[in-house]
């Protein structure tokens, strides 16, 4: 596994531009796939594959040959080409197999969310331990006072011997005082550990749908391609709208798109608000938009004032999709800016896809 494998014979064009781009940062580090792939703790054959162009990375990869190529050099990279191997990276996703792509990104951040849940199923085990032993103590000083208060109690006659002890009462209070306070620390920590490990457990059942829906679209796909049925010309023959996807993580496009791939209608893509803009100006068949909020440059809130403002795009309905969550604020403010609806990440892959059609319905109402 010391030498690179050649680059692989049917590769497209961009995906052989990224192979050799790789190929050139890792040449640069001087070292062999197989030391490299131990230091990084990454399978040695799945390493090479990247380097031949038969496998596409994940940009973390491409970014830890950066990161480890400016300590060996001395120097980091700089932004020009940190871009443009973005740009190469970019176009491999969207001619490669996007569909296995988008099954490996799920994957990994399934494995994430499995991993904070696991995490935090600890935390709460130790908190809660340590809740019942500080509970215990509690009761044991409890009973200390009581015999101590019931002592001073019997035994009035030795009022002055047991004045003298009181100090050590006042100890024990303080302690009990300061368990209590462990116990009330303990348990909001307990709380926020389980509050975070539902959360994963979501996270990884969303994850899972997900996975599940590209998994059955790629199926329906295969089942397409042997029919030899031209799938996009038959969509636009029978008059179906498109559905215009923004994000500007190609990840994110990979996962939405492989989700709805398998609705009877044409899916554009873009990865900014000048595109989505650009898009709409050159189609007028939108039964949907689907954005996120946090992009550059434009962001989702912004581009959706352009399309309210145009009096031929004001009336394409806009759901946005974002990391953010479901807080208030937040969706108010998307509200506020004239979407229809404000669906927090990771999301229902069917419900996603419900409200796709529900507005392909609407649309193809108006336009008989």
């Amino acid at each position: 596994m010391g030498e690179l494998r050649p680059l692989a014979p049917d590769l497209t064009r961009e995906s052989r531009a990224l192979a050799q781009a790789l190929r050139e940062l890792f040449d640069g580090l001087e070292v062999s796939v197989r030391r490299y792939s131990a230091r990084r703790m990454r399978d040695p054959g799945t390493f090479s594959r990247y380097l031949s162009g038969t496998r596409l990375p994940p940009w973390e990869v491409v970014t830890d040959l950066f990161t480890d190529l400016a300590e060996h050099r001395g120097t980091a990279a700089t932004a020009e080409a940190m871009e443009l191997v973005r740009g190469l990276h970019r176009a491999a996703l969207a001619t490669g197999g996007a569909p296995k792509h988008a099954v490996e990104v799920l994957e990994q951040q399934l494995a994430d969310a499995d991993r904070v849940s696991r995490r935090s199923t600890v935390r709460g085990d130790l908190l809660g331990d340590a809740l019942l032993d500080r509970q215990h103590r509690i009761a044991g000083l409890e009973v200390r006072l009581g015999e101590l208060e019931a002592a001073w109690n019997a035994e009035r006659a030795r009022a002055d011997l047991l004045a003298a002890a009181r100090p050590d009462v006042s100890e024990l209070l303080r302690e009990r005082d300061s368990l209590r306070g462990d116990v009330a620390r303990f348990s909001a920590e307990l709380l926020a550990a389980r509050e975070r490990r539902d959360d994963a457990e979501q996270r990884c059942a969303l994850l899972e749908r997900q996975l599940e829906t590209v998994e059955r679209g790629e199926r329906a796909d295969r089942a397409e391609r042997a029919a030899v049925l031209p799938g996009a010309a038959a969509r636009r023959e029978r008059g179906m709208p498109r559905v215009l996807v923004v994000d500007d993580l190609a990840d994110n496009l990979l996962a939405m798109t492989a989700v709805l791939s398998s609705l009877d209608q044409e899916l554009v893509a873009v990865s900014s608000g000048r595109e989505a803009l650009k898009a709409l100006l050159d189609h007028d068949d939108f039964a949907v938009i689907i954005m996120d909020v946090q992009m550059p440059d434009m962001d989702g809130y912004e581009t959706a004032a352009h399309i309210k403002r145009r009096p031929r795009t004001r009336d394409v309905p806009i759901i946005f999709l974002t990391a953010m969550g479901a807080d208030p604020e937040h969706s108010a403010r998307g509200y506020a800016a004239g979407a229809v609806d404000y669906i927090g990440k990771p999301f229902d892959p069917w419900v996603l896809r419900a409200k796709v059609a529900v507005f392909t319905s609407i649309y193809l109402e108006r336009h008989p």
